[in-house]
């Protein structure tokens, strides 16, 4: 998708005269520990502080996880209306699982629920596991995630005990590749659809050797032409947009 470069706020393009309310997408390296809503908030905030207005649009172009960093593309104003033409771009990631286990969550946010053999494992099946869940997938994404049930989060019922019953859904995984042969800290490369739970991936993955599998770690490389090498931390956002807003607010005065 094409954005002309004044529309584009990365860490090689912070413009002195950005306009937020026409709409800009910002590049944010989404930091651990930080909900994707989080990060829309505190821009939103710092927006409106400094113009000194009571609301704007701004929102964010598919969800990451807490435990997960990486880029995160974040629409302003009128730019929201794009959200979902960006939501639909190839995404890649890289990331981290341990073989062996699983957790409720698929990955390290939750205590492990069962362990499984990991003896019979080698390179071979490893190859032929990721081969399988290579292409068009019909995946089930994990029960702890914020996919709407009869309008309800899953991962509240989840949480609650109620029983959760998610559907398959169409995926295409471009590349996955297995980057090392430690069974305990395996690291992994991932190119797919939107759509596509990671977690659910290395879960499948984690079924596919025989044995089984939970996410430790995962960063968000890509979005479409969009790398994480042009993002902004967080300070970095606040900064810029302070900068900004101070200098119009000076201007109309």
């Amino acid at each position: 998708m094409h954005f002309s470069p004044d529309q584009v706020i990365s860490l090689h393009h912070l413009p002195e005269d950005t306009d937020f309310i026409k709409g800009v997408v910002l590049l944010i390296d989404k930091p651990i520990g930080w909900t994707s809503f989080d990060v829309v908030n505190k821009i939103r905030f710092k927006i409106k502080h400094g113009l000194k207005i009571k609301k704007i649009k701004v929102g964010h172009a598919g969800t990451l996880d807490p435990m997960a960093t990486g880029l995160l593309l974040v629409c302003t104003g009128k730019l929201t209306k794009q959200i979902d033409l960006l939501q639909a771009e190839i995404k890649s990631y890289s990331g981290n699982m341990a073989v062996g286990a699983t957790t409720p969550t698929y990955d390290a946010e939750s205590q492990i629920d069962a362990t499984y053999p990991t003896d019979h494992i080698n390179a071979d099946i490893i190859v032929k596991a990721k081969e399988t869940l290579t292409g068009d997938q019909m995946q089930v994404p994990p029960i702890f995630s914020a996919i709407k049930i009869e309008g309800r989060a899953a991962y509240d019922l989840a949480r609650k005990g109620k029983e959760v019953i998610m559907k398959s859904r169409p995926v295409t995984i471009y590349n996955f590749d297995i980057l090392n042969s430690d069974i305990s800290k395996l690291s992994f490369f991932v190119k797919c659809s939107k759509g596509t739970y990671v977690r659910s991936l290395v879960y499948d993955f984690g079924r596919a050797l025989d044995s089984g599998a939970y996410m430790t770690a995962l960063r968000r490389e890509d979005i479409g032409d969009f790398s994480v090498l042009n993002a902004l931390n967080m300070e970095q956002i606040s900064d810029y947009i302070e900068n900004v807003t101070s200098k119009l607010i000076n201007l109309k005065l």
